[in-house]
């Protein structure tokens, strides 16, 4: 696995951020910055898990999203956030973790 963005909640509207309908979530950020900061506003409704709306996460790119979780405390089951992507999250001693798979075949540029 490899390290691939530092995911941080805000509830600033931010002038760049980029809607996700299907997920009532909002990003900013990510392939701009050198280090992988990405900002994520939730709206009230985003069916996510509390620590993950309110608390940084970390995530790590990884070839097999199913073997990644294996045996681990999963809170945000396998999804498809964009095509080529799939994310899980677990919780590991109090802080979320994300795990992404990406097919570059059909993924857009820059995730």
């Amino acid at each position: 696995m490899k390290y691939h963005h530092l995911g941080i909640p805000t509830k600033n509207k931010l002038p760049d951020e980029r809607y996700l309908p299907h997920l009532k979530m909002y990003v900013s950020g990510y392939g701009r910055s050198p280090y992988g900061i990405e900002w994520v506003r939730y709206e009230e409704q985003a069916d996510f898990p509390e620590i993950v709306k309110t608390m940084p996460h970390v995530a790590f790119e990884v070839e097999d999203l199913a073997k990644a979780i294996e045996d681990k405390q999963v809170i945000i089951q396998p999804n498809c956030p964009s095509p080529g992507v799939l994310v899980a999250f677990i919780e590991d001693n109090g802080a979320p973790i994300e795990f992404i798979q990406v097919d570059r075949t059909i993924a857009e540029p820059g995730i």
